[in-house]
């Protein structure tokens, strides 16, 4: 799943491209994607973008107006989405049920340029919304403070964790509590902090808290950099090169040697090291457990 870093990245790369370009035309090919019916999917034809703004996880494409405030096209790429930008589109109209293509945006001029959304495999929760302000989605509405934002210092971070009888993980995964942090970088996150994923937030102490809040803008800084200047279709490589546990269950931490183990849930895995984080103890992993029974 595309995360801050991943997303900063695409909301850079696509500014260059789109600002000031005009769109011809809009092509929905899967209409499960579409989120909002007023203003419609064609009210975007012949507006031109005036820049592109990140929340959280959300891509929102600004597009200018004769008489109104203009319109956004706010993207959420969930778990299985993607942004494929293509130099020359085909002249063809995509056939819907074909393959994973989800929308197409083609922009006015030769050649005909422009972007195309996809999702894999059968769970669809690629969503776009057509809108007249971003806090019009929900998603967007609830989201929680930036964690790369200025404001967004180590008080503002004790602030959100007071209180909080949940785990670490989950909390720093909240986008309500805190916009961006998905699952690979939450364990990114715990890893650098060398901290179980499984503490309780309101258990953890004035120096916890603090050591978790550098990991938290260290890891994300550090991402967003590396991120920097790829094109759409590197962001993907250029993600797991640079993550240390997530997805490298079986591989040796690269700061204690140890295994990284995981702990697999109905619909995601976290990964950790038992060395680095939770005292060389590997934690239970239940539905692992439930089928040995």
């Amino acid at each position: 799943m595309p995360e801050l870093p991943e997303v900063e990245a695409l909301r850079g790369f696509l500014a260059e491209r789109l600002t000031g370009r005009a769109v011809r035309r809009v092509l929905p090919v899967a209409i499960s994607v579409l989120k909002t019916y007023d203003p419609p999917l064609d009210a975007l034809e012949g507006r031109a973008f005036t820049g592109v703004a990140r929340h959280g996880k959300f891509l929102d494409l600004q597009l200018a107006g004769a008489g109104d405030s203009g319109l956004h096209l706010v993207v959420h790429l969930a778990r299985a989405g993607w942004l494929r930008w293509q130099d020359t589109l085909p002249a063809a109209p995509p056939r819907p049920g074909k393959g994973p293509l989800a929308l197409r945006v083609e922009l006015a001029g030769e050649p005909a340029e422009g972007f195309e959304l996809t999702e894999a495999g059968t769970q669809k929760r690629l969503a776009v919304h057509v809108v007249r302000d971003p806090a019009e989605v929900p998603g967007v509405a609830r989201l929680g403070p930036e964690p790369l934002s200025p404001t967004f210092d180590r008080a503002a971070f004790a602030a959100v964790l007071a209180g909080q009888r949940h785990r670490i993980k989950g909390l720093l995964r909240d986008q309500s509590v805190i916009s961006g942090i998905g699952n690979a970088y939450s364990d990114e996150i715990l890893h650098a902090a060398r901290m179980s994923p499984f503490r309780l937030a309101a258990d953890l102490s004035d120096a916890e808290v603090t050591t978790l809040f550098t990991a938290l803008r260290e890891v994300l800084s550090s991402a967003v950099e590396r991120a920097r200047g790829l094109s759409a279709t590197e962001l993907k490589a250029g993600k797991r090169l640079g993550l240390r546990v997530h997805g490298r269950a079986g591989e040796p931490c690269p700061v204690c040697g140890d295994t990284v183990r995981s702990v697999s849930f109905r619909d995601s895995t976290l990964e950790y090291c038992p060395t680095c984080q939770t005292g060389g103890k590997p934690l239970a992993d239940r539905r692992l457990s439930r089928l040995l029974k």
